[in-house]
């Protein structure tokens, strides 16, 4: 059973930084794609992140790019998320998601199955 754990989220002022990591247990993809997601209250949820694990190829849109880094860790199974800059309007529960992917196109991204209980993080002005 594919089990995905978020950690790192929390109050940070705006303009600072924090870090998120997703360990991943019980995955037997050889190809898969890790997606960070936020959902905001009263929002749509919103993809903020996708990475590859066969090629490291990633997606961000233009909402968090420049200012969001993921990375992947295919021997840990785990994920990070790197959000510097951080503003008000980035304050969210932030889930990361998985599944069997070939690559990390916004399409297969977005229709990832596997996901965590997802972890605060609450920027403040």
């Amino acid at each position: 059973e594919v089990h995905l754990e978020e950690s790192g989220g929390g109050l940070v002022q705006a303009g600072g930084s924090l870090r998120l990591s997703c360990a991943a247990s019980g995955f037997t993809f050889d190809e898969y794609a890790i997606a960070w997601f936020r959902q905001a209250p009263g929002k749509e949820r919103e993809l903020v992140s996708c990475i590859s694990s066969v090629d490291g190829s990633t997606y961000y849109p233009q909402s968090v790019k420049g200012r969001f880094t993921t990375s992947i860790d295919i021997y840990k199974n785990t994920a990070e998320l790197q959000m510097n800059s951080l503003e008000p309007g980035d304050t969210a529960v932030y889930y990361c998601a998985a599944d069997n992917a070939a690559s990390a196109t916004i399409t297969r991204c977005k229709h990832l199955d596997y996901w965590g209980q997802g972890t605060l993080v609450t920027v403040s002005s």
